[in-house]
């Protein structure tokens, strides 16, 4: 039983103390306390369980135009998050409920349900809608089926492939009988992807000599599908092999993310128009209209086995920075979130 909040409380959220110089750091951040008021009519409160950290927050911590605002120094940071109800006077909200927000990195938030989402908590473990089927499976799911226009049969090649976003692209891809190549940067996720996701064959980036003859050897005939997660040096030994009116996804560049200097691949643009190369950038929020559609398409394959996913678990939300940090490390394997209550 929830108990009503008829009380101010005070909730303890992170905040961003200083913009990153390069890597961030646990200096860039810091743990306040904000004053909770009371819900008004028309509102919910919700008690956040699990939030989510994601490579795509270290660019709204830049002071630049993107595509969502950036971060304000000594305010609380957002990002995907998902909580049970506590308190209610919202006709469509009640206390109970599970929903999905974005206002993680703090415990307790209010709302009148204006991007809030509603979820069958017995359906999946709850925070597999911060993953698999929340955006981050849809981002996979998105890049494939709407972008790529992914063909049965075709050889697709993942960057980042033992990833929350990656490890989803290549099981989605194996379902439609392709050839799938990843790179990973350890041990233990190159053994998880051939262990559990039948992929064809993974790529140890930070071992190889040479990227380029290494994903020529595992794709002779060529590649169809390049799913992007890391841009840089991966991008360019890509569009070396890649086929005529072949298909870049970009999804993310997270070699560049850090960057302080202006980065010098790839340096082979050119093969766009020698190859007549398709590349196309996307977010997944321009496709929320989607999501019953990719909910409807990966119920199946979850039920029948053919999508497994592995998380890396934070307890606390005072550990949340770290968390964060870590993806720059490469120390998640799969979806990398934050266990708050």
């Amino acid at each position: 039983m929830t108990t009503k909040v008829k009380q101010v409380i005070q909730s303890q959220q992170v905040v961003l103390s200083s913009r990153p110089e390069g890597k961030p750091t646990s200096a860039n951040f810091k743990i306040s306390s904000e004053e909770i008021t009371p819900i008004a009519e028309g509102e919910f409160l919700v008690k956040n369980q699990w939030m989510s950290v994601d490579p795509y927050m270290r660019g709204r911590m830049k002071e630049s135009d993107s595509y969502v605002p950036p971060f304000q120094i000594d305010k609380p940071l957002e990002g995907g998050c998902i909580g049970e109800v506590v308190d209610s006077r919202n006709s469509d909200f009640h206390e109970g409920d599970i929903v999905i927000g974005h206002l993680g990195w703090r415990e307790f938030w209010k709302s009148t349900g204006e991007g809030v989402t509603k979820v069958d908590p017995n359906l999946v473990p709850v925070q597999t809608y911060l993953g698999t089927l929340g955006m981050t499976g849809m981002t996979a799911w998105v890049g494939l089926n709407k972008i790529a226009k992914l063909q049965d049969c075709s050889t697709v090649f993942v960057s980042a492939a033992s990833g929350a976003v990656g490890s989803i692209v290549v099981q989605l891809a194996k379902a439609k009988n392709c050839r799938v190549i990843g790179s990973a940067g350890k041990q233990n996720k190159i053994a998880w992807l051939e262990d559990n996701t039948g992929i064809d064959a993974v790529i140890n980036y930070k071992t190889t000599n040479d990227l380029v003859e290494e994903l020529s050897s595992h794709a002779p005939d060529g590649i169809d599908v390049y799913f992007d997660n890391v841009g840089g040096d991966h991008l360019e030994a890509a569009m070396d092999v890649m086929n005529d009116f072949s298909c870049c996804v970009e999804c993310g560049m997270i070699s560049t993310y850090n960057a302080t200097e202006p980065v010098s691949a790839p340096r082979n643009l050119f093969k766009l128009i020698s190859k007549r190369i398709r590349m196309q950038g996307f977010i997944v929020r321009d496709h929320l209209e989607d999501r019953d559609e990719f909910i409807s398409d990966m119920l199946p394959l979850i039920k029948a086995n053919k999508i497994v996913w592995e998380e890396t678990i934070t307890d606390g939300l005072e550990n949340a920075p770290s968390a964060f940090i870590g993806l720059f490390e490469g120390d998640n394997l799969g979806k990398q979130l934050v266990r708050i209550a």
